[in-house]
Protein backbone atom coordinates (compact mmCIF):
# COMPACT_ATOMS: atom_id res chain seq x y z
CA UNK A 1 0.00 0.00 0.00
CA UNK A 2 1.47 3.39 -1.20
CA UNK A 3 1.48 6.43 1.10
CA UNK A 4 -0.01 8.40 -2.13
CA UNK A 5 -3.22 5.85 -2.34
CA UNK A 6 -6.40 6.06 -1.86
CA UNK A 7 -6.60 3.21 -0.33
CA UNK A 8 -3.93 4.72 2.63
CA UNK A 9 -6.20 7.80 3.23
CA UNK A 10 -8.76 5.45 4.14
CA UNK A 11 -6.71 2.71 5.75
CA UNK A 12 -4.73 5.31 8.31
CA UNK A 13 -7.49 6.77 10.00
CA UNK A 14 -9.01 3.12 10.11
CA UNK A 15 -6.35 2.06 12.16
CA UNK A 16 -5.84 5.06 14.05
CA UNK A 17 -9.65 4.60 15.10
CA UNK A 18 -9.40 1.20 16.38
CA UNK A 19 -5.35 1.71 17.81
CA UNK A 20 -7.06 4.32 20.23
CA UNK A 21 -10.61 2.31 21.20
CA UNK A 22 -8.37 -0.79 22.41
CA UNK A 23 -6.94 -0.92 25.44
CA UNK A 24 -3.13 -0.17 25.71
CA UNK A 25 -2.04 -3.92 26.43
CA UNK A 26 -4.04 -5.34 23.09
CA UNK A 27 -2.34 -2.29 20.71
CA UNK A 28 0.75 -4.40 19.57
CA UNK A 29 -2.02 -7.02 17.88
CA UNK A 30 -3.82 -4.37 16.36
CA UNK A 31 -0.79 -2.80 14.23
CA UNK A 32 1.08 -6.07 14.20
CA UNK A 33 -2.05 -7.11 11.72
CA UNK A 34 -2.21 -4.05 10.10
CA UNK A 35 0.94 -3.44 9.63
CA UNK A 36 0.89 -7.37 8.00
CA UNK A 37 -2.08 -5.69 5.87
CA UNK A 38 -0.20 -2.98 4.85
CA UNK A 39 2.65 -5.13 3.23
CA UNK A 40 0.25 -7.77 1.84
CA UNK A 41 -1.54 -5.16 0.06
CA UNK A 42 1.57 -5.22 -2.24
CA UNK A 43 1.66 -8.91 -2.99
CA UNK A 44 0.69 -11.36 -0.02
CA UNK A 45 3.46 -14.14 -0.97
CA UNK A 46 6.06 -11.52 0.02
CA UNK A 47 4.44 -11.77 3.37
CA UNK A 48 6.59 -15.35 3.32
CA UNK A 49 10.44 -14.04 3.70
CA UNK A 50 9.37 -11.24 6.06
CA UNK A 51 7.78 -13.81 8.37
CA UNK A 52 10.52 -16.46 8.52
CA UNK A 53 13.56 -13.70 8.59
CA UNK A 54 11.22 -12.12 11.50
CA UNK A 55 11.45 -15.92 13.10
CA UNK A 56 14.77 -16.72 12.47
CA UNK A 57 16.37 -13.76 14.08
CA UNK A 58 14.31 -13.89 16.67
CA UNK A 59 15.27 -17.47 17.68
CA UNK A 60 18.72 -17.17 17.36
CA UNK A 61 18.98 -13.83 19.60
CA UNK A 62 17.09 -15.47 22.14
CA UNK A 63 19.65 -18.27 21.57
CA UNK A 64 22.90 -15.76 21.43
CA UNK A 65 21.68 -14.22 24.74
CA UNK A 66 21.45 -17.63 26.73
CA UNK A 67 24.56 -19.40 25.02
CA UNK A 68 27.24 -18.98 27.29
CA UNK A 69 29.60 -20.58 25.04
CA UNK A 70 31.57 -17.64 22.44
CA UNK A 71 32.03 -20.10 19.72
CA UNK A 72 28.03 -20.67 19.79
CA UNK A 73 27.09 -17.05 19.94
CA UNK A 74 29.23 -16.80 16.97
CA UNK A 75 28.05 -19.53 15.06
CA UNK A 76 24.22 -18.29 15.79
CA UNK A 77 25.30 -14.62 14.75
CA UNK A 78 26.76 -16.27 10.94
CA UNK A 79 23.50 -18.16 10.60
CA UNK A 80 21.76 -15.42 10.87
CA UNK A 81 23.87 -13.22 8.85
CA UNK A 82 23.95 -16.03 5.87
CA UNK A 83 19.79 -16.30 6.21
CA UNK A 84 19.22 -12.92 5.94
CA UNK A 85 22.01 -11.76 3.57
CA UNK A 86 21.08 -14.68 1.80
CA UNK A 87 17.69 -13.64 0.91
CA UNK A 88 18.33 -10.03 0.06
CA UNK A 89 20.78 -11.71 -2.23
CA UNK A 90 18.16 -14.42 -3.67
CA UNK A 91 15.51 -11.37 -4.42
CA UNK A 92 18.05 -8.85 -5.11
CA UNK A 93 21.41 -9.46 -6.44
CA UNK A 94 20.82 -13.00 -8.03
CA UNK A 95 20.05 -11.76 -11.61
CA UNK A 96 22.83 -9.21 -10.90
CA UNK A 97 25.48 -11.68 -10.26
CA UNK A 98 25.00 -14.49 -12.41
CA UNK A 99 24.86 -11.85 -15.10
CA UNK A 100 28.03 -9.97 -14.35
CA UNK A 101 28.98 -13.99 -14.82
CA UNK A 102 28.33 -13.94 -18.60
CA UNK A 103 29.53 -10.66 -18.87
CA UNK A 104 33.03 -12.53 -17.94
CA UNK A 105 32.86 -15.87 -19.99
CA UNK A 106 31.67 -13.68 -22.96
CA UNK A 107 35.53 -12.32 -22.34
CA UNK A 108 37.03 -15.75 -22.81
CA UNK A 109 34.56 -16.53 -25.98
CA UNK A 110 31.64 -18.20 -24.35
CA UNK A 111 28.94 -17.52 -25.74
CA UNK A 112 25.67 -17.38 -24.11
CA UNK A 113 22.60 -15.12 -22.98
CA UNK A 114 21.07 -14.84 -19.81
CA UNK A 115 17.44 -12.84 -19.21
CA UNK A 116 16.97 -13.27 -15.36
CA UNK A 117 15.17 -14.93 -13.13
CA UNK A 118 12.87 -12.51 -12.62
CA UNK A 119 12.65 -12.69 -8.94
CA UNK A 120 9.95 -10.58 -8.04
CA UNK A 121 11.38 -7.74 -5.41
CA UNK A 122 10.09 -7.34 -1.99
CA UNK A 123 9.79 -3.82 -1.38
CA UNK A 124 11.32 -2.66 1.74
CA UNK A 125 13.35 -5.70 2.00
CA UNK A 126 16.73 -3.97 2.26
CA UNK A 127 15.37 -1.72 4.87
CA UNK A 128 13.97 -4.38 7.09
CA UNK A 129 16.97 -6.73 6.50
CA UNK A 130 19.12 -4.13 7.97
CA UNK A 131 16.65 -3.44 10.85
CA UNK A 132 16.83 -6.86 11.76
CA UNK A 133 20.39 -7.30 11.54
CA UNK A 134 20.73 -4.46 13.73
CA UNK A 135 19.09 -6.19 16.23
CA UNK A 136 20.89 -9.54 16.17
CA UNK A 137 24.53 -8.25 16.02
CA UNK A 138 23.48 -5.92 19.20
CA UNK A 139 21.98 -8.90 20.92
CA UNK A 140 25.39 -10.31 20.11
CA UNK A 141 27.61 -7.78 21.53
CA UNK A 142 25.72 -7.27 24.64
CA UNK A 143 24.37 -3.97 23.86
CA UNK A 144 20.43 -4.94 23.65
CA UNK A 145 18.59 -7.50 25.92
CA UNK A 146 16.34 -9.61 23.69
CA UNK A 147 12.91 -9.18 22.90
CA UNK A 148 10.91 -11.95 24.50
CA UNK A 149 7.11 -11.16 23.47
CA UNK A 150 7.57 -12.58 19.68
CA UNK A 151 4.55 -9.91 19.26
CA UNK A 152 6.54 -6.63 19.94
CA UNK A 153 9.27 -8.23 17.88
CA UNK A 154 7.47 -8.95 15.14
CA UNK A 155 5.82 -5.50 15.34
CA UNK A 156 9.22 -4.12 15.68
CA UNK A 157 10.51 -5.66 12.38
CA UNK A 158 7.51 -4.47 10.27
CA UNK A 159 5.58 -2.01 12.00
CA UNK A 160 3.86 -0.11 8.90
CA UNK A 161 5.04 3.44 8.56
CA UNK A 162 8.81 2.93 8.38
CA UNK A 163 8.76 -0.67 7.00
CA UNK A 164 9.15 -0.46 3.41
CA UNK A 165 11.64 3.27 2.94
CA UNK A 166 12.94 3.44 6.75
CA UNK A 167 14.25 5.13 8.78
CA UNK A 168 16.23 2.18 9.89
CA UNK A 169 15.61 1.95 13.52
CA UNK A 170 17.30 0.44 16.47
CA UNK A 171 15.56 -2.22 18.95
CA UNK A 172 16.75 0.21 21.54
CA UNK A 173 14.87 3.00 20.56
CA UNK A 174 11.96 1.28 18.78
CA UNK A 175 10.88 -1.87 20.85
CA UNK A 176 10.46 0.07 24.17
CA UNK A 177 8.31 2.44 22.83
CA UNK A 178 5.62 -0.14 21.25
CA UNK A 179 5.86 -1.87 24.56
CA UNK A 180 4.37 1.49 26.32
CA UNK A 181 1.40 2.20 23.93
CA UNK A 182 1.22 5.67 25.06
CA UNK A 183 -1.59 8.62 23.56
CA UNK A 184 -0.04 11.17 22.12
CA UNK A 185 -0.85 14.63 23.77
CA UNK A 186 -2.43 17.28 21.55
CA UNK A 187 0.49 19.33 20.69
CA UNK A 188 2.16 15.85 19.25
CA UNK A 189 -0.90 15.31 17.43
CA UNK A 190 -0.25 18.62 15.46
CA UNK A 191 3.16 18.20 15.27
CA UNK A 192 2.41 14.70 13.82
CA UNK A 193 -0.44 16.52 11.33
CA UNK A 194 2.63 19.04 10.36
CA UNK A 195 4.95 16.51 9.15
CA UNK A 196 2.47 14.23 7.52
CA UNK A 197 0.71 17.23 5.65
CA UNK A 198 4.70 18.77 4.83
CA UNK A 199 5.58 15.18 3.43
CA UNK A 200 2.56 15.32 1.18
CA UNK A 201 3.44 18.33 -0.22
CA UNK A 202 6.94 17.56 -1.03
CA UNK A 203 5.87 14.26 -2.55
CA UNK A 204 2.86 15.59 -4.06
CA UNK A 205 3.36 19.32 -5.15
CA UNK A 206 7.34 19.26 -5.46
CA UNK A 207 8.84 15.94 -6.33
CA UNK A 208 5.62 14.30 -8.32
CA UNK A 209 5.82 17.96 -10.53
CA UNK A 210 9.59 17.67 -11.76
CA UNK A 211 9.58 13.85 -12.07
CA UNK A 212 7.97 14.17 -15.45
CA UNK A 213 10.75 16.68 -16.64
CA UNK A 214 13.63 14.55 -15.56
CA UNK A 215 12.05 11.36 -16.99
CA UNK A 216 11.60 13.27 -20.47
CA UNK A 217 14.93 14.35 -20.20
CA UNK A 218 16.84 11.19 -19.17
CA UNK A 219 14.41 9.21 -21.56
CA UNK A 220 15.48 11.51 -24.56
CA UNK A 221 18.81 9.81 -26.81
CA UNK A 222 19.49 13.16 -28.25
CA UNK A 223 19.43 15.61 -25.15
CA UNK A 224 21.95 18.18 -25.10
CA UNK A 225 24.32 18.63 -21.89
CA UNK A 226 22.78 21.87 -20.55
CA UNK A 227 19.19 20.42 -20.77
CA UNK A 228 21.01 17.15 -18.81
CA UNK A 229 22.46 19.54 -16.48
CA UNK A 230 18.94 21.17 -15.66
CA UNK A 231 17.17 17.64 -15.41
CA UNK A 232 19.90 16.45 -12.86
CA UNK A 233 19.04 19.62 -10.58
CA UNK A 234 15.72 18.72 -10.86
CA UNK A 235 16.36 15.40 -9.99
CA UNK A 236 18.41 16.20 -6.92
CA UNK A 237 15.22 17.97 -6.05
CA UNK A 238 12.84 15.16 -6.96
CA UNK A 239 14.84 12.60 -5.00
CA UNK A 240 14.99 15.05 -1.76
CA UNK A 241 11.91 15.77 -1.70
CA UNK A 242 10.17 11.99 -2.35
CA UNK A 243 12.40 10.31 0.11
CA UNK A 244 12.53 13.05 2.76
CA UNK A 245 8.66 13.64 2.08
CA UNK A 246 8.20 9.37 2.41
CA UNK A 247 10.20 9.98 6.08
CA UNK A 248 7.93 12.66 6.98
CA UNK A 249 4.97 10.77 6.79
CA UNK A 250 6.31 7.70 8.49
CA UNK A 251 7.60 9.61 10.94
CA UNK A 252 4.02 11.77 11.29
CA UNK A 253 2.31 8.52 10.97
CA UNK A 254 3.89 6.96 14.09
CA UNK A 255 3.61 10.15 16.35
CA UNK A 256 0.06 9.75 15.76
CA UNK A 257 0.87 6.24 17.68
CA UNK A 258 3.15 7.50 20.41
CA UNK A 259 5.91 6.53 18.51
CA UNK A 260 8.67 9.03 18.20
CA UNK A 261 10.68 7.71 14.91
CA UNK A 262 13.79 9.12 14.07
CA UNK A 263 15.09 11.83 11.70
CA UNK A 264 16.19 10.82 8.31
CA UNK A 265 17.05 14.10 6.76
CA UNK A 266 18.31 17.60 8.03
CA UNK A 267 18.78 20.05 4.90
CA UNK A 268 21.63 17.74 3.38
CA UNK A 269 22.06 20.28 0.55
CA UNK A 270 23.41 23.00 2.94
CA UNK A 271 26.47 20.89 3.52
CA UNK A 272 29.89 22.23 2.98
CA UNK A 273 31.55 18.48 2.16
CA UNK A 274 30.77 15.16 1.22
CA UNK A 275 31.33 14.35 5.28
CA UNK A 276 28.76 16.76 6.61
CA UNK A 277 26.41 15.95 3.08
CA UNK A 278 25.90 12.51 4.65
CA UNK A 279 25.50 13.20 8.30
CA UNK A 280 22.31 15.22 6.85
CA UNK A 281 21.12 12.30 4.60
CA UNK A 282 19.32 9.29 5.00
CA UNK A 283 21.21 9.37 8.31
CA UNK A 284 19.58 6.18 9.60
CA UNK A 285 21.79 4.57 6.64
CA UNK A 286 24.76 6.06 7.21
CA UNK A 287 24.84 5.48 11.22
CA UNK A 288 24.40 1.89 10.09
CA UNK A 289 27.18 1.39 7.71
CA UNK A 290 29.42 3.39 10.40
CA UNK A 291 28.32 1.15 13.45
CA UNK A 292 27.97 -2.43 11.41
CA UNK A 293 30.61 -2.14 8.53
CA UNK A 294 32.66 0.97 9.13
CA UNK A 295 33.91 1.00 12.78
CA UNK A 296 34.58 -3.41 12.54
CA UNK A 297 36.50 -2.42 9.16
CA UNK A 298 38.95 -0.14 11.69
CA UNK A 299 37.35 3.09 10.42
CA UNK A 300 39.94 5.56 11.01
CA UNK A 301 42.11 4.01 13.94
CA UNK A 302 44.43 2.09 11.80
CA UNK A 303 46.12 4.74 9.64
CA UNK A 304 44.69 7.06 6.56
CA UNK A 305 45.43 4.65 3.97
CA UNK A 306 43.05 1.85 5.98
CA UNK A 307 40.69 4.34 6.42
CA UNK A 308 40.35 5.30 2.65
CA UNK A 309 39.97 1.89 1.78
CA UNK A 310 37.13 1.51 4.74
CA UNK A 311 35.42 4.48 2.99
CA UNK A 312 35.41 2.54 -0.59
CA UNK A 313 34.46 -0.62 0.92
CA UNK A 314 31.59 1.09 2.63
CA UNK A 315 30.48 3.03 0.12
CA UNK A 316 30.49 0.60 -2.71
CA UNK A 317 28.29 -1.49 -0.38
CA UNK A 318 26.20 1.57 0.11
CA UNK A 319 25.64 1.77 -3.70
CA UNK A 320 24.93 -2.12 -3.84
CA UNK A 321 22.50 -1.65 -1.12
CA UNK A 322 20.28 0.89 -3.16
CA UNK A 323 20.25 -1.30 -6.47
CA UNK A 324 21.89 -4.01 -7.96
CA UNK A 325 23.36 -2.38 -10.96
CA UNK A 326 26.50 -1.03 -12.20
CA UNK A 327 25.97 2.52 -11.69
CA UNK A 328 24.58 2.68 -8.79
CA UNK A 329 27.93 0.87 -7.74
CA UNK A 330 29.97 3.94 -9.20
CA UNK A 331 27.73 6.26 -7.55
CA UNK A 332 28.68 4.64 -4.18
CA UNK A 333 32.23 4.81 -5.61
CA UNK A 334 31.74 8.23 -6.54
CA UNK A 335 31.49 9.51 -3.38
CA UNK A 336 33.86 7.02 -1.30
CA UNK A 337 36.30 8.93 -4.06
CA UNK A 338 34.79 12.47 -2.58
CA UNK A 339 35.25 11.52 0.96
CA UNK A 340 38.69 10.39 0.42
CA UNK A 341 39.40 13.57 -1.06
CA UNK A 342 37.78 15.30 1.97
CA UNK A 343 39.84 13.53 4.41
CA UNK A 344 42.87 14.12 2.56
CA UNK A 345 42.23 17.52 2.36
CA UNK A 346 41.49 17.69 5.88
CA UNK A 347 44.66 16.13 6.93
CA UNK A 348 46.23 18.72 5.44
CA UNK A 349 44.80 21.18 6.42
CA UNK A 350 45.33 20.26 10.03
CA UNK A 351 48.84 20.42 8.85
CA UNK A 352 48.61 24.24 6.94
CA UNK A 353 48.29 27.02 9.11
CA UNK A 354 46.95 29.04 6.33
CA UNK A 355 44.19 27.03 5.13
CA UNK A 356 43.18 26.52 8.24
CA UNK A 357 42.49 30.40 8.77
CA UNK A 358 41.17 30.88 5.35
CA UNK A 359 38.72 27.87 5.88
CA UNK A 360 36.55 30.49 8.43
CA UNK A 361 36.21 32.62 5.92
CA UNK A 362 32.50 33.29 4.93
CA UNK A 363 33.73 33.03 0.84
CA UNK A 364 35.55 29.90 1.63
CA UNK A 365 31.98 28.21 3.50
CA UNK A 366 30.21 29.31 -0.13
CA UNK A 367 32.58 27.47 -2.13
CA UNK A 368 32.45 24.60 -0.26
CA UNK A 369 28.90 24.38 -0.44
CA UNK A 370 28.91 24.67 -4.16
CA UNK A 371 31.53 22.44 -4.63
CA UNK A 372 29.68 19.71 -2.41
CA UNK A 373 26.66 20.81 -4.61
CA UNK A 374 28.37 19.97 -7.47
CA UNK A 375 29.58 16.82 -6.48
CA UNK A 376 26.48 15.56 -5.43
CA UNK A 377 24.74 16.63 -8.32
CA UNK A 378 27.60 14.97 -10.51
CA UNK A 379 26.55 11.59 -8.61
CA UNK A 380 23.38 11.76 -8.83
CA UNK A 381 23.75 10.89 -12.82
CA UNK A 382 24.75 7.84 -11.90
CA UNK A 383 21.92 6.91 -9.44
CA UNK A 384 19.31 8.28 -12.03
CA UNK A 385 20.26 6.46 -15.29
CA UNK A 386 18.89 3.43 -16.13
CA UNK A 387 22.26 1.80 -16.79
CA UNK A 388 26.47 2.12 -16.26
CA UNK A 389 26.21 3.18 -20.39
CA UNK A 390 23.14 5.30 -20.33
CA UNK A 391 25.25 7.15 -17.75
CA UNK A 392 28.63 7.39 -19.50
CA UNK A 393 26.40 8.68 -22.34
CA UNK A 394 24.84 11.61 -20.24
CA UNK A 395 28.20 12.53 -19.04
CA UNK A 396 29.55 12.99 -22.22
CA UNK A 397 26.59 14.71 -23.61
CA UNK A 398 27.04 17.63 -20.91
CA UNK A 399 30.65 18.17 -21.27
CA UNK A 400 30.76 18.31 -25.24
CA UNK A 401 27.22 19.43 -26.03
CA UNK A 402 25.68 23.19 -24.49
CA UNK A 403 23.04 25.23 -25.67
CA UNK A 404 21.83 28.44 -23.95
CA UNK A 405 18.94 28.87 -26.23
CA UNK A 406 15.63 28.90 -23.42
CA UNK A 407 13.09 27.53 -26.34
CA UNK A 408 15.90 24.16 -26.97
CA UNK A 409 15.93 24.07 -23.04
CA UNK A 410 12.28 23.89 -22.40
CA UNK A 411 11.21 21.69 -25.55
CA UNK A 412 14.64 19.34 -24.18
CA UNK A 413 12.48 19.61 -20.92
CA UNK A 414 8.65 18.80 -22.35
CA UNK A 415 7.90 21.81 -20.58
CA UNK A 416 5.64 24.95 -21.35
CA UNK A 417 6.28 28.26 -20.66
CA UNK A 418 2.95 27.71 -18.29
CA UNK A 419 4.82 25.02 -16.32
CA UNK A 420 7.70 26.63 -16.12
CA UNK A 421 5.64 29.39 -13.99
CA UNK A 422 4.57 26.32 -11.89
CA UNK A 423 7.82 25.46 -11.76
CA UNK A 424 8.92 28.87 -10.15
CA UNK A 425 6.17 28.53 -7.28
CA UNK A 426 6.85 25.00 -6.85
CA UNK A 427 10.67 25.73 -5.95
CA UNK A 428 9.01 28.36 -4.06
CA UNK A 429 7.23 26.19 -1.45
CA UNK A 430 10.11 24.24 -1.42
CA UNK A 431 12.44 27.19 -0.10
CA UNK A 432 8.97 27.86 2.18
CA UNK A 433 8.93 23.94 3.35
CA UNK A 434 12.59 23.94 4.13
CA UNK A 435 12.66 27.52 6.04
CA UNK A 436 9.50 26.87 8.51
CA UNK A 437 11.45 26.35 12.07
CA UNK A 438 10.61 22.77 13.51
CA UNK A 439 8.62 23.76 17.05
CA UNK A 440 9.67 21.90 19.53
CA UNK A 441 7.01 19.41 21.09
CA UNK A 442 5.83 21.87 24.45
CA UNK A 443 2.36 22.17 26.05
CA UNK A 444 0.55 25.43 24.12
CA UNK A 445 0.44 28.11 25.93
CA UNK A 446 -3.55 29.25 26.16
CA UNK A 447 -2.42 32.85 26.98
CA UNK A 448 -1.14 33.72 23.65
CA UNK A 449 -0.99 36.98 22.66
CA UNK A 450 -2.66 38.43 19.34
CA UNK A 451 1.01 38.08 17.32
CA UNK A 452 1.28 34.38 18.02
CA UNK A 453 -2.52 34.26 17.26
CA UNK A 454 -2.01 35.65 14.04
CA UNK A 455 0.58 33.37 13.17
CA UNK A 456 -0.63 30.40 14.75
CA UNK A 457 -4.15 30.70 12.25
CA UNK A 458 -2.09 32.00 9.12
CA UNK A 459 0.64 28.40 9.69
CA UNK A 460 -3.01 26.89 9.69
CA UNK A 461 -4.42 28.29 6.84
CA UNK A 462 -1.02 27.12 4.99
CA UNK A 463 -1.82 24.41 6.16
CA UNK A 464 -5.32 23.61 5.25
CA UNK A 465 -4.40 25.23 1.57
CA UNK A 466 -1.79 22.20 1.36
CA UNK A 467 -4.19 19.71 2.54
CA UNK A 468 -6.62 20.51 -0.27
CA UNK A 469 -3.88 20.37 -2.96
CA UNK A 470 -3.11 16.70 -1.56
CA UNK A 471 -6.79 15.27 -1.23
CA UNK A 472 -6.77 16.92 -4.82
CA UNK A 473 -3.84 15.22 -6.21
CA UNK A 474 -4.69 11.84 -4.57
CA UNK A 475 -8.04 12.08 -6.37
CA UNK A 476 -6.80 12.19 -9.47
CA UNK A 477 -4.95 9.26 -8.92
CA UNK A 478 -1.21 11.02 -11.28
CA UNK A 479 0.85 10.35 -8.72
CA UNK A 480 4.33 8.40 -8.51
CA UNK A 481 5.60 5.77 -6.86
CA UNK A 482 8.14 6.86 -3.79
CA UNK A 483 11.58 6.38 -5.33
CA UNK A 484 12.90 4.32 -2.27
CA UNK A 485 10.31 1.30 -2.38
CA UNK A 486 12.08 0.18 -5.21
CA UNK A 487 15.20 -0.56 -2.34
Amino acid sequence: MNFNSLAFLIYLPLVLFLWKLLPPKYRWIELLIASYVFYAWFNVLLLLPIIAITFISYVAARKIAKSQSIKVKRGLLLFTLIVCLGTLFVFKYIDFCVGLGYIVASWFGVEATFSGFNIILPMGISFYTFQTLSYVIDVYRGTVEPERHFGYYSLFVVFFPQLVAGPIERPQKLIPQLHSAKNPKPEEIALAMRKITIGYAKKLIVADFVAKFVDYAYGTTNSVGTVLIVATALFAIQIYCDFSGYTDIAIGCARLMGVELSENFNRPYSAKSIREFWRRWHISLSSWFSDYVYKPLGGNRKGLVRQCINLLVVFLLSGLWHGASLNFAVWGLLHGGFLIINTLFNAIKKKNTYLTRISKQKWYGILAQMLTIFAVGFAWIFFRAPSLNAAGTIVTAIFTTATFDSSTILSGLDMTLSELFTLGLVLLLLVVIEALPVYKVNPLPLDRTQDENTVALTYFAVMMAISVFWLAALASGNTEGFIYFRF
